[in-house]
């Protein structure tokens, strides 16, 4: 019996196109190691703590219950509000956009369908546009 084929955004349809728990880590490995090498990535890359792996950790754990899957972030760090928890941080139009193109480079080297791929980058852009909004004026 074939499973039907849900769209992406509905139940854990886009958690399991991202590969699940191991697949979204994979991309933020990918991200983050990134964002710690090549220079156009060096000011939100600043913006981060000197322990980068709780950061590596909290952003797999989001985004695992975000598309869908597992609410493992509040499972260890409790309810978050993407905006809040980074108002204390000077991010402009600039540092959005570093964030989305890092991410967009990390997203096209995974193994994920294309059609996935424009989706998710598509729904990332709304949190970071939130967190613009909230952390800066430009």
């Amino acid at each position: 019996m074939q499973r039907e084929k849900k769209p992406f955004g509905t139940g854990d349809a886009s958690f399991l196109a991202a590969g699940g728990e191991v697949g979204l880590r994979r991309l933020v490995d990918s991200f983050f190691d990134r964002m710690g090498t090549d220079p156009r990535f060096s000011a939100i890359y600043a913006l981060h703590p000197d322990d980068i792996d709780v950061s590596r950790d909290k952003l797999a754990r989001f985004l695992c219950g975000w598309l869908g899957g597992p609410k493992l972030y509040n499972e260890k760090y409790g309810a978050i509000g993407i905006p809040r928890v980074h108002a204390h941080l000077p991010i402009a139009t600039a540092e959005r956009d570093q964030w989305l193109d890092c991410m967009a480079a990390s997203v096209a080297e995974q193994p994920y369908a294309n059609e996935f791929k424009k989706y998710l980058m598509e729904q990332l852009y709304v949190p970071a546009e939130a967190v613009r909004r909230r952390c800066a004026v430009d």
